[in-house]
């Protein structure tokens, strides 16, 4: 799924197309997107256009008939492929589509002692204690200035993240606040401090039935303050507060990120996702198997290559 962040938005009809101005891997693009009783569907580009509910983290697809016959009734607006899927906690698969499963990193959030106890392992309960004895706090912020140029900060402190150049390296403090106040209506800021400086900080959103990580960042220069599971630790707490039966920190994938989330208590989670062909051209990608994009039809053995020469290539421009 491609990875976008709306900063600005134009007012669309009840029904038709028009383009927003999003972030695309940290930079600002914009996209086509399409109004369909009252919910937002953007359209990816490439040889096979997809469409699908803009904010699917955050929404259910009210009428999936509806959206299809809308769509194959205003040809003008036709993607190729409709895909949606099934929030949690809703995994048992309820439409006739063509069905396969997503994989997310989710972990039941009722109680932030039941976490501790059973869900973690022995290694982030003692990571826990030791950022609280190195004096590490894990808090809510407030969105001013302060906290703005805490996370301009952090974001300059290095052109390289996890082996790969990082998106928000070099923006200023007005860039900054600009684009991560886009959604503050519906997300909650955690932030890290130690001596009253911020070394990390997570955007943790509500999503009705659980709550989702955003951005998540802590300091290069305090890594051995276990700063990150400090912030999981936190929005724990804060979903135990708001009732979020569940955090959903993104996909699960493979990697040293995958691994931190295994240690947090996150599992691997399968959810329904539908692919409905609207064109021949679809219903072709769809039987080749080439509609999620050619990324996914590289062998994992292979990406894990890759992501090897990568990170190592970065590491000599460091």
């Amino acid at each position: 799924m491609p990875t976008t962040h709306t900063i600005s938005v134009s007012t669309p009809p009840h029904s038709g197309a028009f383009t927003k101005e999003t972030l695309i891997h940290g930079r600002p693009a914009r996209i086509d997107c399409i109004r369909i009783a009252d919910q937002t569907y953007s359209i990816t580009g490439g040889p096979i256009a997809n469409a699908r509910l803009e904010d699917e983290w955050y929404e259910d697809v009210k009428d999936p008939d509806a959206v299809i016959a809308f769509l194959n009734e205003n040809p003008e607006f036709k993607p190729d492929i409709v895909t949606f899927w099934q929030r949690l906690p809703d995994l048992t698969p309820k439409y006739s589509f063509h069905l396969e499963w997503d994989h997310i990193a989710a972990m039941p959030t009722s109680s932030y002692n039941d976490w501790v106890q059973h869900h973690i392992k022995p290694r982030v309960r003692t990571s826990i204690r030791k950022a609280g004895k190195e004096g590490v706090v894990g808090r809510g912020a407030a969105w001013d200035d302060a906290c703005g140029r805490g996370m301009t900060g952090l974001f300059n402190e290095s052109p390289f993240r996890q082996g790969a150049r990082f998106w928000h390296y070099g923006k200023d403090f007005a860039t900054v606040k600009q684009q991560f106040s886009r959604f503050l209506h519906r997300e909650h800021l955690i932030g890290a401090y130690y001596k009253d400086e911020m070394i990390g900080f997570m955007m943790l959103g509500n999503a009705g039935r659980f709550g989702l990580t955003g951005q998540i960042l802590s300091s290069i220069t305090h890594r051995d303050k276990a700063t990150n599971i400090a912030l999981v630790a936190k929005a724990v707490e804060v979903c135990e507060q708001r009732q979020l039966g569940r955090l959903v920190y993104l996909f699960w994938t493979e990697g040293s990120l995958t691994e931190f989330k295994r240690r947090c208590g996150f599992e691997k989670t399968a959810v329904p996702r539908y692919y409905v062909p609207l064109t021949l051209k679809g219903k072709l990608a769809l039987s080749c198997g080439v509609h999620r994009g050619w990324r996914t039809l590289i062998p994992q053995p292979m990406k894990a290559s890759l992501k090897r020469l990568r990170t190592a290539w970065t590491a000599r421009q460091e």
